[in-house]
């Protein structure tokens, strides 16, 4: 078991005061048998009402009500968590998935359905190209392999850049330009496991790397459902299975669901922002 402590601090700063909208906050970790919270502390400047609930995915979900104007909005979250995910390979597949191709049994693709969507045909064609070139369509492999096999050819032959600029790009733009940020990565292995006609989901959350002194930042990778082992990760970024280093924080069908702040102000201000995430042992 490792334990991990998160800390998550996002300044909004205003040019002159504003009055603030709701804000969703998703920055509580997801709790399960691999993940335990040990403690959890939010804190808000100016003062906040909070309500919790779970969204459709299960994930935590708070939103912040707020009532004084300000020229600052700090938002920060503490958390000390247990993770238990020391052996990702640990797990079974039922026999029919082992091999790829297979298909999904009707009940599992009745509710995986959303999840399998299939990009636009440009998207599909250059996708299928893409893995084509280090796998052939029709050839039995098994499914776990081919899945490591996308994650490692994303970290091998594409270019990690980290970029400023919200959203995500299409997996055609991170092909056509070579480069891309973690979340973009996860976008692209999440569009190639669809074409393939696997379900795959979006996971927003942290990432333990010590060879950077301990300073972070939000992390993303993705998951794909295997029948028998359930939802499993896979991180691009790094070209591995996930593992006890990764903390999720959300998951969703779609990148733009889950981010770890969204919210408005009334007034003509300019804004600025500025995040900083610490992931520690202890």
């Amino acid at each position: 078991m490792q334990r991990y402590k998160i800390v998550h601090r996002t300044y909004y700063n205003y040019s002159i005061p504003v009055n603030l909208g709701f804000h969703n906050l998703m920055l509580r970790p997801r709790e399960d048998y691999e993940l335990r919270i040990e403690s959890f502390a939010l804190t808000i400047t100016p003062a906040a009402t909070l309500l919790w609930h779970r969204d459709i995915e299960g994930n935590s979900v708070a939103i912040a009500t707020f009532t004084l104007p300000t020229s600052q909005l700090l938002i920060e979250s503490e958390v000390i968590i247990q993770q238990y995910n020391e052996s990702p390979l640990d797990f079974l597949v039922s026999d029919y998935a082992l091999l790829y191709p297979f298909t999904y049994q009707n009940e599992e693709a009745i509710l995986l359905s959303a999840y399998r969507a299939l990009p636009d045909p440009d998207t599909i064609s250059m996708v299928n190209k893409w893995i084509a070139s280090f796998w052939q369509a029709g050839e039995k492999i098994q499914t776990y392999t081919l899945l490591q096999q996308i994650a490692q050819h994303i970290n091998e032959t594409l270019t990690y850049q980290v970029r400023e600029e919200p959203g995500v790009q299409s997996a055609v733009r991170t092909l056509t330009c070579g480069t891309g940020s973690c979340r973009d990565f996860a976008f692209l292995f999440m569009e190639a496991v669809r074409c393939l006609g696997l379900a795959a989901r979006f996971v927003s959350g942290y990432l333990y790397a010590p060879l950077i002194a301990e300073v972070g930042s939000t992390h993303a990778w993705a998951e794909v459902y295997l029948p028998g082992a359930g939802w499993k990760g896979f991180d691009p970024t790094i070209g591995k299975i996930v593992g006890s280093d990764h903390i999720a924080v959300a998951v969703g069908r779609l990148p733009e669901a889950v981010p770890p702040i969204a919210g408005s102000f009334a007034g003509s201000a300019i804004s600025s922002i500025s995040v900083g995430v610490w992931v520690s042992q202890c």
